[in-house]
């Protein structure tokens, strides 16, 4: 197997972007496709490589191709429709799809390639767009060993932990269990600030005494200064959180797994969505029990 030099990536959004970017830094041939074609320019113009026309373009002749984009209906449009990247890759090359997306679609794409003789790996990230910036994302991977073992050192320029899960669709599976954990951590870390705050103590004084403690978690060090301030236009938007929400509720009613709490907190979402917080971070839960409070 020889080493993998040219990559196409596909997809120059929030992740995309700097995850591209630790790519090309890193000395490897990069050609990239996105939707808004002046973002791809702007990306070339800064670190080099070339920007295509349509993803088959970017993918001709690569020896991998990695794709993130928004949901299922977009990896579909980039891979399998028409111009999608599967109609120039050749075999041997590897498709890895960072996207988070459906199980059933990672098997289906599983498919597709092997029908083509190109390896597949399904590789939702972890880390939110500042691991991306720093390229420390943490990656979970499913498919065959042999492909896994060829993409490893490549996904690891923008991340510091990949493992690989097990066959396609079980690196979507678990980035479902670590939105499911989330969604919990985050409700439980407003509700928390928030009876400090009625209760007339000092949250920050609080975090500190508490994240010491059985308490702490990755959710309290980095949102909780920014929860007390009542800022929230950064990081993982409540969107792209709902999205993904819906992705654990189907594929848990399809297990016949129970998740009141990740369903309650699903409908928490589209309430703060409804404040027109769309956009704002996950951890605007807190926002959302303060008007309450305020009404």
């Amino acid at each position: 197997m020889h080493q993998i030099s040219s990559v196409a990536f596909i997809g120059l959004g929030v992740m995309g972007y700097p995850m591209a970017g630790h790519l090309a830094r890193a000395g490897l041939d990069i050609r990239v496709y996105n939707r808004t074609a002046t973002k791809a320019k702007a990306w070339v113009e800064k670190f080099g490589g070339s920007h295509h026309s349509t993803p088959a373009e970017a993918a001709q002749g690569t020896d991998l191709v990695l794709v993130c984009v928004g949901n299922d209906d977009d990896v579909r449009q980039v891979t399998v429709g028409e111009h999608g990247t599967l109609s120039s890759m050749t075999e041997g090359s590897l498709l890895v799809d960072h996207t988070t997306a459906s199980a059933d679609l990672a098997e289906q794409l599983d498919v597709a390639c092997r029908e083509r003789g190109i390896g597949f790996i399904d590789a939702p990230v972890s880390g939110g767009q500042q691991g991306a910036e720093n390229g420390v994302l943490t990656i979970m991977c499913g498919g065959d060993q042999a492909h896994y073992v060829r993409v490893e050192p490549v996904l690891g320029h923008y991340a510091r932990a990949v493992s690989l899960m097990g066959p396609a669709g079980s690196g979507q599976l678990t980035k479902m269990v670590n939105q499911i954990c989330i969604a919990g951590l985050v409700q439980g870390l407003a509700e928390g600030l928030h009876f400090a705050e009625q209760a007339g103590l000092d949250p920050q004084r609080v975090v500190d005494v508490i994240s010491k403690g059985a308490a702490g978690s990755w959710q309290m060090e980095n949102r909780h200064k920014t929860m007390i301030a009542d800022e929230y236009e950064h990081g993982f938007a409540v969107d792209w959180m709902r999205k993904d929400l819906g992705i654990c509720l189907e594929q848990a009613r399809r297990l016949q797994a129970r998740l009141p709490v990740t369903a309650l907190v699903d409908q928490f979402y589209g309430d703060v969505q409804v404040m027109g917080g769309g956009r704002w971070d996950t951890s605007s839960l807190l926002r959302r029990l303060r008007a309450r409070t305020d009404n």
